[in-house]
């Protein structure tokens, strides 16, 4: 008998800016199968999604993947419905009308890699802004402007062994700053991996002690 772990992934309820929650299950003899991932709940409470008096919330598995973070594990994306079965306020992907999926969709998501002892992206100095402006960091090399690349190249693995379409990688105009691609045919695919890459980077980010910051002019 195997187990295997699936890492259910949803959106809170933060308003203006869902965040990303998630939670692991330990199921046996899983096939890694979308249709063999079961419904699962969460306390909707601590999560800006439900009141403490009612607080059941559900997860509908809607995409996976293979977490190659992991051992025997998975990545399961899931939709946010009420206790009754219906998609919750927050869940946006239930609003989808993805008939058509001829549509290709791309994102170019850029982040800071950010040091939250300094309160800046890395590489920044202590105290005021770095001295060259904007002019070195874009698509730059070299130790003396580059902060973060272990980060990056790892997520970028991770995402390439998980099977998310990631297309690219690069860095941006600003010391810290970051860009990857994701490419994918029909809106709620394409959303499933942006969201997908974005948990992966985060986690990855969290082993080095730094987080992520998605504002594009945090400074």
């Amino acid at each position: 008998m195997s187990k295997s772990k699936l890492e259910y992934i949803w959106l809170d309820g933060y308003k203006p800016t869902q965040g990303l929650r998630s939670k692991t299950r330990v199921e046996k003899d899983f096939s890694g199968k979308l249709e063999d991932c079961p419904m699962w709940s969460f306390d909707g409470s601590s999560t800006e999604q439900a009141e403490g008096g009612s607080s059941d919330c559900l997860l509908k598995p809607v995409a996976i993947f293979p977490d190659p973070g992991r051992m025997n594990s998975y990545l399961v994306m899931t939709e946010v419905l009420n206790s009754d079965g219906t998609p919750h306020e927050s869940n946006g992907r239930a609003t989808i009308q993805d008939n058509d999926n001829d549509f290709w969709f791309g994102f170019e998501q850029e982040y800071f890699i950010w040091d939250p002892e300094l309160n800046k992206p890395i590489g920044w100095p202590e105290s005021g802004e770095p001295k060259d402006g904007q002019g070195p960091y874009y698509c730059g090399v070299g130790g003396e402007h580059m902060f973060g690349r272990d980060i990056v190249e790892e997520h970028l693995d991770l995402c390439i062994e998980a099977g998310l379409n990631i297309e690219g990688i690069n860095a941006e105009v600003a010391i810290g700053q970051w860009e990857f691609q994701i490419f994918a045919k029909g809106a709620q695919e394409a959303g499933d991996q942006i969201w997908v890459g974005r948990y992966l980077l985060e986690r990855t980010a969290e082993k080095y002690g730094y987080t992520i910051n998605w504002h594009p002019k945090p400074l």
